[in-house]
């Protein structure tokens, strides 16, 4: 007799940033999982449910590097986006992004300010954090193929409202 493998979500956060966990055990559960695990690694929490319908849910998974395949959001995760942009960057800056304080000298004048990183090598997901950006008329700018900056003050603000802190 042969068992069916049931498809588990697994997710790695690090312990650096607990209410991040307990963000994405609670999202797990209102979604779809009926029960989720934390599995403690060095220096991390995996935070995993098992749920035959995960693949529904997250139709972009597959086999290789994600920047080597295609990343598209299906017509109904497009209409969840285009609802909710703020809670999209959100997960997107809280898992390939950061905010720091830019340290810049002109003129001999040192100026400091926060700004937004986003990195990411597949072309498709960095297009999916510009879309996001546009819909909510965050202005940034290409550093490189892979990274965005918002820098502008209103843009940090704006971006502050819908990310928040990682904690």
């Amino acid at each position: 007799m042969t068992t069916a493998r049931v498809p588990v979500l697994r997710i790695n956060c690090s312990n650096a940033w607990p209410d991040l966990i307990v963000a994405c055990e609670e999202a797990m559960k209102r979604v779809l999982a009926g029960s989720v695990q934390r599995t403690r690694k060095q220096g991390c929490v995996g935070v995993q449910s098992y749920g035959k319908h995960w693949p529904c849910l997250l139709p972009q998974r597959g086999p290789g590097k994600k920047h080597e395949r295609p990343i598209v959001l299906a017509d109904w995760q497009r209409t969840i986006v285009e609802r909710h942009p703020g809670d999209f960057l959100r997960g997107l800056f809280h898992s390939d992004g950061c905010r720091f304080a830019n340290r810049v000298t002109v003129r001999g004048k040192q100026y400091v300010y926060p700004r937004y990183l986003f990195s990411n090598r597949s072309a498709d997901i960095m297009g999916l954090c510009q879309w996001a950006l546009d819909l909510l008329g965050i202005a940034w700018r290409l550093n490189s193929p892979w990274s965005l900056s918002v820098a502008r003050r209103d843009a940090v603000a704006a971006l502050d409202r819908h990310v928040g802190p990682r904690s």
